[in-house]
């Protein structure tokens, strides 16, 4: 996964990329004033947030044109069926909570699936919101818990029973672009565990969202990936839980009120989308619709 782990700048990495010396790169982060994040007692810079960044504080930027119907960002089972059934309007274009920040700070999207953990504060989400949108007015709404674990080949053949068992030779696991937060979770996961991304070995190709995780395991491609629970289920997988996560819809506060958002909330409260979660399985929908974050 090296080719993965070099969007994880160190602070003197970031430090050579953006001109400044080390120093004032500390400073940054002890105000918080610039995205990273903490693994193992190592502050490490996302290199997609960085470029946000650095486009968010360039002088003279443009006034962003009104956002296409389109939710970026990160790939959810239970949203990707939610918007074909509601009749929303919105399109979807998944490619990693990262990916989908960036975008929405671009005009580029109307919403951002996210789940993004800062292993700092503990926080989901509110802390890369902060970072690359400062004093935006824009709101993270809730939209589900969600059980993240390794997909397994049914039956799991392998005999895994834990994130060591990653390391051992032979066995492929299905990576994910740096820009996914499943990829953040993952550093995070193997930082306590004591491991690092250079002990596994990848898979050939690179799963650009939950389901091809999935795919990579049931094709033989791979023999674990870190993918939400109901990914495993839909596809008849095993699968070893490791973590609770809190995936949130990023939005203009102007666009909260407008009818594409409120139709796909308003069917998400409806019986049927809670037969849903309950079918596909590691979700908690009790929260759905709570303001997580609200800009100023």
């Amino acid at each position: 996964m090296a080719g993965a782990a070099a969007e994880l700048m160190t602070t003197r990495e970031v430090a050579d990329y953006l001109r400044l010396k080390e120093r004032r790169i500390y400073e940054l982060v002890r105000q918080r004033a610039i995205p990273c994040t903490r693994v193992t007692g190592k502050w490490l810079f996302p290199k997609p947030l960085i470029d946000l960044w650095l486009s968010q504080n360039l002088e003279g930027t443009p006034p962003g044109t009104p956002a296409p119907p389109v939710v970026a960002g990160s790939q959810d089972p239970l949203l990707d069926w939610a918007v074909r059934e509601s009749g929303c309007g919105l399109a979807l274009l998944p490619g990693g909570s990262l990916d989908g920040l960036a975008r929405f700070a671009r005009g580029e999207a109307l919403a951002a699936g996210l789940h993004v953990l800062d292993p700092e504060s503990g926080q989901w989400n509110a802390p890369a919101i902060e970072a690359a949108l400062p004093g935006q007015p824009v709101v993270a709404i809730g939209w589900a818990r969600r059980r993240q674990g390794l997909v397994l080949a049914a039956g799991n053949p392998e005999k895994v029973s834990g994130l060591a068992d990653l390391a051992r030779p032979g066995l492929r696991f299905a990576r994910r672009q740096s820009e996914a937060g499943s990829y953040l979770l993952l550093a995070h996961l193997l930082g306590e565990a004591g491991l690092v991304e250079a002990a596994l070995t990848p898979a050939a190709e690179t799963a650009r969202g939950e389901l091809d995780v999935g795919l990579a395991v049931l094709e033989g491609r791979a023999e674990a990936g870190l993918a939400v629970e109901a990914v495993a289920r839909q596809l008849r997988l095993d699968f070893l839980p490791l973590a609770e996560e809190r995936f949130d819809l990023l939005l203009r506060r102007r666009d909260y009120f407008e009818p594409p958002f409120q139709a796909l909330l308003s069917f998400a409260r409806s019986p049927a989308f809670q037969t849903r979660a309950a079918q596909l399985g590691g979700y908690d929908v009790a929260e759905l619709g709570r303001v997580w974050f609200n800009g100023p």
